[in-house]
């Protein structure tokens, strides 16, 4: 008789909580003030099942580049409505703009974070990197040599920014609860009973993480960016790419890159020989950056998070709040698996 596969389950580090995705659905937990944990439990159906053409290799990898960028701002948006945060009063400029645009107060406050957020990341991983290369390629002709130095300077661009981010007392929370996440994750996948105990005793690290996926990335960039600008020689007689150029070229390649890097990715994360590791190693290592050892008061919001994901909402709940409900579930919810 063979053993039933298990689900993979994946998911992300929210304000004072967790999402976890199960394959048909997606779970947010988060602790309130008070102490209370509030879940909410959406069905997910992947973009694979609903066109087969996205799970093909390479292009499952940039459908899910857009999925999790989508999921995810969804997923903060919800997390912070679950606080209650958009429950304080909002600023005048904040009541002016919403009344000038006609939405929602929290519509729009998410909208403005989005196009900062959005914003932020070109100045950073790709004008800035971009300028640099354009730079260095006015004294330099080998384009190889400048793709190495502008992947350098986003790599260090990266570490820059999370190990800075990871000063804020927020975010340090953050961290720890994306370590909630990992440890939970593995604690299933090791066939425990989910318990916090249980938990606490695995790393706080994981192969598949997206922080692994974006240094992945980060050096896909290198190698696809230099095998185009090598193309661009051949072809046309391209000797150098202005800032401009660069940065359209850099923007035009994302897809391919987030593409080449997820397969590399999922590969990595279902192999333990020795190459493997060694070519995981450096992810693992900015995950240092990017996780904090968890408490056990957080590993019993991202236990719950996975229990609802996998298992639906508790059941003492389950009358009340249906899982399509929009609204979340106040329980304080078991931890065994």
């Amino acid at each position: 008789m063979t053993t039933p596969k298990k689900p993979v389950i994946g998911g992300q580090a929210v304000m004072e909580g967790v999402m976890m995705k199960a394959p048909d659905a997606i779970a947010i937990a988060v602790r309130k003030p008070d102490g209370e944990i509030v879940l909410k439990r959406t069905p997910y159906i992947s973009p694979a099942k609903k066109h087969k053409w996205m799970g093909l290799p390479i292009i499952r990898g940039i459908v899910n580049m857009v999925s999790m960028l989508s999921m995810g701002m969804t997923t903060l948006e919800d997390s912070t409505r679950m606080l209650g945060i958009y429950d304080e009063e909002p600023s005048k400029f904040e009541k002016w703009l919403s009344k000038t645009l006609g939405k929602n107060i929290d519509k729009v406050v998410m909208g403005v974070a989005i196009v900062m957020a959005l914003a932020l990341s070109v100045l950073l991983f790709m004008a800035i990197p971009s300028f640099v290369g354009s730079l260095l390629n006015r004294t330099v002709s080998s384009l190889l040599a400048v793709n190495l130095v502008t992947g350098l300077a986003r790599i260090i661009i990266l570490i820059a920014y999370i190990g800075l981010a990871g000063l804020l007392p927020d975010m340090r929370r953050t961290f720890e609860y994306h370590g909630a996440e990992h440890k939970t994750v593995h604690c299933f996948e090791s066939d425990l009973p989910l318990t916090p105990e249980n938990a606490q005793q695995f790393s706080p690290l994981h192969p598949r993480c997206g922080t692994s996926f974006l240094l992945l990335v980060m050096i896909i960039a290198v190698l696809l960016g230099a095998m185009f600008d090598q193309l661009l020689h051949l072809l046309f007689g391209v000797e150098r790419l202005t800032f401009i150029w660069r940065l359209v070229r850099s923007v035009a390649i994302l897809p391919l890159i987030a593409g080449v890097s997820y397969e590399i990715l999922q590969g990595l994360a279902k192999s333990e020989n020795i190459c493997v590791r060694a070519l995981r190693w450096p992810g693992l290592m900015l995950q240092k950056l990017t996780t904090r050892e968890p408490s056990l008061e957080q590993l019993e919001v991202a236990i719950a998070s996975f229990n609802t994901a996998l298992h639906g909402l508790p059941e003492k709940e389950h009358e009340n709040s249906p899982e399509h409900a929009e609204e979340p579930s106040h329980v304080e919810p078991k931890t065994d698996a």
